[in-house]
């Protein structure tokens, strides 16, 4: 681990008040390792400078606890749907190991790079999935089983409410990471939301440190058990989103 790596992490570390053992900044550090070496035969990421990966991946990922305060104490179950390379469950589950971390993906080779990640960097508790979320949101494995679903795949809040919310138990949360001004998009999903079970509670808005990124994060919880017609059946979600 370089110098540069530590002191960058921990100083944007510190403005979200987490403190990480030298062996997690290790592990963060052989994770962009990883990240930057199958990047090189996959599309995983356009981010790619150290400095921009620490801001843009790690510390926004672990900007959940903005959200959840209690995240680093609680063993909460949770699922990341649409993965990619990892974020924000990886970044979660090495900063704080009680949780329990499900990474759902569509692409079989992002699932070989995420277990590849999890054996190289010694984690355990985390499980891997391959699969759509239209799918495996109508398995009782995973159907209303996690305390939260966390997601920075890029899709309207309609859409990514379908895809997540048959996952969020009742009394449960379903978080997106969401960029830029949001309001719109908040006011289509609302009806979206509701017939998902769903009832938007709050919105965490903030910059990313050293930027001028806006970011957002949405919680919306769980009131009632989802309906059996919701998730509709693959590609509807995106084509034809809720309203």
């Amino acid at each position: 681990m370089t110098e540069a790596f530590k002191e960058k992490f921990q100083k944007e570390l510190n403005l979200l008040s987490i403190k990480l053992e030298e062996n997690q900044l290790n592990q963060f550090y052989n994770y962009f390792e990883l990240l930057i070496e199958w990047n090189k035969f996959m599309n995983l990421t356009a981010i790619t400078e150290m400095d921009e990966v620490v801001t843009k991946h790690f510390v926004d990922s672990l900007s959940l606890i903005k959200a959840v305060e209690d995240i680093g104490t609680n063993d909460h179950r949770i699922i990341d749907v649409g993965t990619g390379a990892g974020f924000p469950g990886i970044p979660l589950k090495i900063a704080f190991p009680n949780l329990k971390i499900t990474l759902m993906d569509s692409l079989n080779k992002r699932i070989n790079f995420l277990n590849e990640v999890i054996k190289c960097l010694g984690i355990g508790n985390v499980e891997t999935i391959h699969g759509r979320a239209e799918d495996l949101g109508r398995d009782p494995l995973y159907r209303e089983q996690y305390d939260f679903c966390v997601s920075r795949a890029v899709a309207n809040l309609s859409t990514l409410s379908e895809y997540c919310m048959p996952f969020v138990k009742v009394g449960g949360h379903f978080i997106p990471y969401k960029s830029g001004k949001i309001e719109e998009e908040l006011e289509a999903a609302k009806h979206a939301v509701f017939l998902l079970g769903g009832k938007m509670e709050e919105v965490e808005t903030f910059l990313l440190p050293g930027t001028e990124a806006e970011r957002s994060l949405v919680k919306i919880i769980k009131n009632n058990t989802i309906s059996k017609k919701y998730p509709r059946k693959a590609g509807l979600p995106a084509k034809d989103p809720l309203k």
